[in-house]
């Protein structure tokens, strides 16, 4: 029988590899983009996104960089939120991001607001990943915190959690475990795929 642990961190480096090897700067700006874009057709103008602060993150590596879309939505009058990493196994805070003022180095250095930044609760949640798969599952780096802010954010209100990826970082099948929370959409530079209605 396979272990769960060994099958994840197994894909967690192959997926990493993966999509480390897109380095062309050109092609992730265009990706960037390409996801804003797709974002606002796709969720924005039909009506699909809720009132309320949309929570976004700071890339780590070589994740996809959402702050575009970050910039263009506070732009358009939405209340934007960083992620605050706590202690391992805690699920994430959140505060508002104003890009003209300077952000700290948080626990693992990825760049957040400062502590005197009021606490914002998303009604939207873009979530970063190393995988995909066509059923909504995500492949995390391991620590669990999205999985528990999901958890917790959906036991206080209706969140909307979309997954933001490369294209190239989907799998067949992520491996996953009991506690691993589903998202609503994910969204890549060439197509938009939604699980819930």
């Amino acid at each position: 029988m396979t272990d769960p642990r060994a099958a994840k961190d197994a894909a967690r480096a192959q997926a990493r590899a993966r999509r480390d090897s897109l380095s062309d700067d050109q092609m992730r700006a265009f990706a960037a983009d390409a996801l804003c874009e797709r974002f606002l057709e796709d969720l924005v103008r039909p009506g699909f996104i809720p009132d309320g602060p949309v929570a976004g993150y700071w890339p780590l590596g070589s994740e996809l960089d959402v702050r575009p879309l970050l910039l263009h939505l506070r732009t358009g009058g939405r209340s934007i939120a960083l992620p605050v990493s706590g202690p391992r196994g805690q699920a994430l805070t959140f505060r508002d991001w104003d890009p003209v003022l300077p952000l700290v180095a948080g626990r693992y250095g990825i760049q957040e607001p400062d502590a005197d930044r009021p606490e914002v609760v998303p009604a939207v949640l873009l979530v970063p990943m190393l995988a995909f798969d066509r059923s909504g599952h995500r492949l995390g780096y391991g620590a669990g915190y999205y999985d528990r802010t999901l958890d917790a954010l959906r036991a206080i209100r209706p969140v909307l959690a979309v997954g933001m990826a490369f294209a190239a970082q989907e799998m067949d099948a992520v491996p996953r475990g009991a506690h691993d929370e589903r998202l609503d959409w994910i969204l890549t530079e060439r197509e938009t795929l939604r699980f819930t209605q």
